[in-house]
């Protein structure tokens, strides 16, 4: 990449794992991760074979950071949903706002089955006199050396899934959150759902900027209002057909870990329950006419696919989600994580990537212990953070192991 973002390794700062003991074929596997520039990191790499990857160290070392880089080699905005400037190096001592965003960049060379290929990503802070349109910062994508226009390419390529500290309060509060995990799931085995989610947020910033600015051309609205409309029952349809698919498996218990039971819940769930897409394509064309006033009064637009909610119920206990105790909780979360990757394998031939950041910590020994079998059973490369590299003994060689240390990572023999 042009202007100080390369996605080329360099020679110094890498560190090995060993050798793979367990390839196979079916598995999706980081075998190296190079980032240039990414949060603590002015550069490091890492030589990984296809075996979970833990990384151990204290508080504040950077392993989350190491997390969030490969989180970028999906669509979205990581595992932080941070904004493409703030994941920037900052150099030490400077104050907050004295530096400009710093161009940066994560690569990964990736193993899937037989097939390697090179992905990466990054911020580009201008891209030279060419073209103004060019010089914007803007995120830049390139699989195989190629640069390619969309994330949606990513989604094609390389699927991830993640659990951190900040979801485990999923159940409790906004929907929001609830939406964005279960479309990140869905994008997994069906990576073009991505496409309509983005054209639907695309058109409601539009709407919603109309009815801010007070704009009384129906035309405008007319024509915002369609494509609205026909995004966001795409969105349901779509996520509606994910959760049919995935109930059954996340319905059985694995082990220690519940069995769940998911719904969508809305009004345009409430349509599409009793009658055809295009009749309820037709209806919310409709209400958006009718609601104009009140949305604009309102500040924003209040009937679509954003409105809508993901129930969760613990099947054994037969209660919500938000009625169950922390553990049962992260126990459901960790559920339906794996219960999404299974329905990927079957899909796809591949399972996830699987981003745990201190996870295993949070649960009892007991279903720790069943979280690494099943990790290993489904053939899921996932990286694990902790402070404590005991909780990991279980794992034995099944893992490859790494410390890190304030922005410095080291293999662990």
């Amino acid at each position: 990449m042009e202007n100080a973002v390369t996605f080329e390794s360099r020679e110094s700062g890498s560190v090995s794992g060993t050798e793979d003991r367990t390839e196979n074929t079916a598995k999706i596997a980081v075998r190296r991760l190079s980032l240039t520039d990414f949060r603590c990191y002015p550069f490091v790499r890492l030589e990984t074979d296809a075996r979970p990857v833990v990384l151990t160290g204290p508080n504040g070392a950077g392993k989350t950071n190491l997390l969030e880089a490969l989180s970028f080699l999906v669509p979205g905005r990581g595992l932080r949903r941070a904004t493409l400037s703030e994941v920037g190096r900052i150099d030490a001592g400077a104050g907050n706002g004295e530096t400009p965003p710093r161009a940066w960049a994560v690569a990964a060379r990736l193993q899937r089955g037989d097939m390697e290929m090179d992905l990466g990503t990054g911020y580009l802070q201008n891209g030279g006199a060419t073209a103004s349109k060019e010089s914007r910062p803007r995120r830049v994508i390139k699989i195989d050396g190629k640069p390619v226009k969309n994330q949606t390419e990513l989604g094609r390529n390389v699927s991830a899934q993640w659990l951190a500290p900040q979801m485990d309060r999923l159940f409790l509060e906004g929907p929001a959150a609830r939406r964005r995990f279960i479309d990140r799931l869905i994008y997994g085995f069906d990576p073009d759902h991505a496409g309509p989610v983005a054209a639907y947020e695309h058109s409601l910033r539009g709407r919603n900027r109309l009815l801010r600015d007070g704009c009384s051309d129906a035309a405008w609205f007319d024509s915002i209002e369609e494509s609205l409309a026909r995004h966001g029952i795409a969105v349901a349809v779509r996520r509606r057909d994910a959760i049919n698919r995935l109930g059954p498996i996340a319905a059985k218990a694995r082990g220690p870990f519940p069995g769940a039971d998911i719904s969508l819940t809305g009004a345009l769930e409430d349509w599409l329950a009793s009658g055809p897409a295009l009749a309820a394509e037709e209806q919310m064309r409709q209400k958006l006419l009718e609601t104009r006033t009140d949305d604009a009064a309102g500040g924003g637009t209040s009937l679509g696919p954003h409105r809508s909610d993901v129930c969760v119920r613990h099947r054994g206990a037969g209660m919500e989600a938000a009625q169950c105790s922390t553990g049962e909780q992260k126990a459901l979360l960790v559920a339906i994580v794996l219960a999404a990757a299974q329905l990927q394998a079957e899909d796809r031939g591949h399972a996830p990537l699987l981003l745990l950041d201190e996870v295993a910590a949070h649960l009892d020994s007991t279903r720790r212990g069943a979280l690494f079998g099943l990790v290993s059973e489904l053939g899921i490369q996932a990286w694990m953070t902790g402070t404590d590299e005991a909780i990991f003994e279980p794992l034995g060689a099944r893992a490859q192991r790494f410390r890190v240390s304030e922005g410095v990572v080291v293999p662990v023999a």
